[in-house]
C-alpha cells in the first residue's frame, strides 16, 4: 500500500501545502542529512536537455547536432553548419508541477570551419517548500506566522568547446565541457562542484557513432551548512542529525550509442541505441553489478520535410509486484518536432521514471540566427 503523508498540527489543524510539497521537503531535509552519499550524486544531469532527447527516450548521443549537445555530447557542436548564433531554450515541470526543469543554451562559431564555443545553463528547483522549524514558540505553542519558505535547487553551467578531426575515411569530431555545479538547500545548505567531460561523435555513411565521458576526473561537491542554535535545537529534539561540511563525489559515467539513417525518399528513419554504464556501485538497471551497472536506451526518429516525430524508452528496471513477482519496468517516450524558417520547436510527453507519478510535457525552442556577414554572403 501506498502511504499517505499528512502535516498536521498539535491542535489538529492542517498545514496549507499540497501533499507532494510536503513529500519533497521531507526528500530534502533527507538529502541535507546524507550529502555525503557518493550513488546518484547530480543525478538532475541525467533528467535531459531537449524535448527531441526526451521524445527519443534520451538515446542521442551519436546523433545530436545542435545546441543542446553541451548536455549530451559537446562533440556534437561540431556538426551546426550555422554561421551565427544558436539558442536553445527548454520548460517542463515533474511531480504535478512542484519540480521545475529549465534550461538556456548559446553556441557560436569560431574563426575556424567547425570549431564552436557554447554555454549553457541548468537549473531543476522545488519552490515554495516549507520550513517549519520555527513553528512553535518558546513556550511550545504554535504560530503560523512563523512557517517561511524556501527553494531546494540545483544549478549546473557548462562552457562547451568542439572541433572536426581530419580523418582519412568518415568525419571525426572531438568536444568537452567544463562544468560547474551549484546546489542549495534554502538558507541551510550550499554546495560547489566542479567537473570534465569530453565526447566524440564519428560517422561513415550512413552510421553514427558516439561516446562521451562524464566527470572524467570525479566532480566534487563540497558542501556547507549554516543553521542557526535554535534550528540546531530542534533538530537535536526531533532526531534528526546535525549535518556537517563534507565532500560528495560524482564518479565517472561513459556513455555509448550508434545510429544509423535510412532513407525512403523524402521520408527519413533514424533508430539510436545507447548504454550508460554508470561507476558509483549496483544499481537497479537492466545489467546490474558492482561497481558497474549498464542502462540501455533506445530511440527512433522519423524526418518528413519540416516535420519529425519521435519515440523512445529507457531506465529498464525490475519492480516487485505485491505477490513478490518482478516484472521489467521501461519508461516510455514519444515527442514531435516542427521545423519553421530558423526556428525548431520540439515537445515531448514522458515520465522522469517512477509509473506511479503523472507524465509530464516538455517543451523546447531552438532558434538559429545568422551572423550579418553570413547573411549577406
Amino acid at each position: 500500500m501506498k502511504s499517505r503523508i499528512q502535516t498536521v498540527a498539535p491542535n489538529g489543524i492542517r498545514l496549507n501545502k499540497s501533499r507532494q510539497l510536503i513529500l519533497l521537503f521531507l526528500i530534502c531535509i533527507s538529502i541535507v542529512n546524507h550529502a555525503f552519499a557518493q550513488k546518484y550524486s547530480n543525478e538532475f544531469l541525467s533528467i535531459g536537455v531537449g524535448a527531441r532527447a526526451q521524445g527519443m527516450g534520451n538515446a542521442v548521443v551519436a546523433t545530436v547536432d545542435d545546441v543542446t549537445s553541451s548536455a549530451w555530447n559537446p562533440a556534437g557542436l561540431s556538426s551546426i553548419e550555422l554561421q551565427g548564433l544558436q539558442v536553445g531554450v527548454m520548460h517542463s515541470e515533474w511531480f504535478g508541477g512542484v519540480g521545475k526543469f529549465d534550461y538556456l543554451g548559446i553556441t557560436l562559431p569560431m574563426s575556424q570551419p567547425g570549431r564552436r564555443l557554447g554555454v549553457s545553463l541548468i537549473r531543476f528547483g522545488i519552490d515554495e517548500i516549507p520550513n517549519t522549524l520555527s513553528l512553535y514558540e518558546s513556550d511550545g505553542t504554535v504560530n503560523f506566522d512563523n512557517v517561511t519558505e524556501f527553494s531546494a535547487a540545483d544549478y549546473a553551467f557548462l562552457i562547451s568547446y568542439a572541433q572536426p578531426i581530419r580523418t582519412k575515411a568518415g568525419k571525426l569530431q572531438l568536444g568537452g565541457n567544463v562544468k560547474v555545479i551549484h546546489r542549495r538547500i534554502g538558507p541551510f545548505a550550499t554546495a560547489w562542484g566542479f567537473g570534465l567531460d569530453f565526447g566524440g561523435q564519428y560517422s561513415i555513411g550512413n552510421w553514427r557513432f558516439g561516446a562521451v565521458a562524464k566527470d572524467v576526473t570525479s566532480t566534487f561537491n563540497a558542501w556547507s551548512f549554516d543553521f542557526t542554535e535554535e534550528e540546531k535545537e530542534v533538530l537535536e529534539l526531533t532526531n534528526n542529525e546535525i549535518p556537517i561540511s563534507s565532500v560528495e563525489i560524482t564518479k565517472p559515467q561513459l556513455q555509448l550509442g550508434i545510429a544509423r539513417r535510412f532513407a525512403f525518399n523524402k521520408l527519413g528513419i533514424t533508430p539510436e541505441l545507447d548504454f550508460n554504464i554508470t561507476t558509483d556501485g549496483k544499481r537497479n538497471t537492466l545489467i546490474s553489478a558492482n561497481p558497474f551497472s549498464i542502462d540501455p536506451a533506445f530511440g527512433i526518429e522519423a524526418d518528413y520535410s519540416f516535420l519529425f516525430l519521435r519515440a523512445g524508452v529507457s531506465q529498464f528496471q525490475k519492480e516487485k509486484q505485491f505477490d513478490n513477482k518482478e516484472i521489467l519496468a521501461v519508461r516510455p517516450s514519444i515527442g514531435l518536432g516542427l521545423k519553421i524558417s530558423v526556428l525548431k520547436l520540439d515537445y515531448a510527453f514522458t515520465d522522469i521514471g517512477d509509473q506511479d507519478n503523472t507524465f509530464s510535457h516538455v517543451i523546447s525552442l531552438t532558434l538559429d540566427m545568422k551572423s550579418k556577414k553570413a547573411s549577406t554572403n
